[in-house]
Parts: structure tokens; C-alpha cells; sequence
């Protein structure tokens, strides 16, 4: 390479470089319109969960799958443990097969390896 070129091959490289940029580069605005209470609303959400208010406290999951056998599930459990409550929550595309609801997290542990046991 000829030691006269390189100088203004790396100027032409540099001038191209900021001359693309500038041509491909876009700008936009975006403009969001928001209720004035939206914010509110979110702060009393977060208050609510942080003292556990709005939460309706612990469960045990039993079972995590199809509709059929959610419901084998739910049957057989309530015939073992009828004192528990057990319902069935549609997660696109699964069930969940819930027991319990327990104030404490200990009173849902204990619960648990009863259930364990035999379950």
C-alpha cells in the first residue's frame, strides 16, 4: 500500500462511517396518555401486598398438567383430605391443582408432609 493513500483512505473510512450513521439513524416521539389514578392504584397494590392484605396467604400445588388429570387429582385429594379446600387454576396452557390456604407459612409446611405421606 502506498504510504500517500492510507492517510486519505482513513479519512474517506471515518467520513463514511459518521455519513452513515447520520442517514440510517431515526427518530421518533412517543406519547403516552395515562389515567392520573393509574399511579395511585399501583402504590395501593404494592402497600396491600407488602403486609400480605391482598395476598390469600400459602397453598400447596398438588398438580401441574392437563384438565383430566387435574381433576383425578382434585377428586382423590379431597377424598383423603376433605378438612383442606382444593381448586383447580387455568394457567395458559396448564392447570394447577391448589390445596389449602394457609395464613402462615409453617401451618402450609406442616401440612405439606402430612400430606406427603400418603398423597
Amino acid at each position: 500500500m502506498n504510504p500517500r493513500t492510507f492517510p486519505k483512505l482513513f479519512i474517506a473510512s471515518i467520513l463514511m462511517i459518521f455519513i452513515s450513521s447520520k442517514s440510517i439513524a431515526q427518530s421518533a416521539t412517543l406519547t403516552v396518555n395515562q389515567d392520573s389514578k393509574l399511579t395511585l392504584l399501583l402504590e395501593l397494590k404494592k402497600e396491600l401486598e407488602k403486609g400480605r392484605e391482598f395476598s390469600d396467604g400459602y397453598t400447596i400445588q398438588l398438580y401441574y398438567g392437563e384438565l383430566d388429570k387435574a381433576n383425578q387429582t382434585v377428586r382423590k385429594y379431597k377424598g383423603n383430605y376433605g378438612n383442606y379446600p382444593a381448586s383447580i387454576y387455568y394457567e395458559t396452557p396448564i392447570y394447577n391443582v391448589c390445596a389449602g390456604d394457609f395464613s402462615s407459612l409453617m401451618e402450609a409446611v406442616r401440612t405439606l408432609i402430612e400430606i406427603q405421606k400418603s398423597f
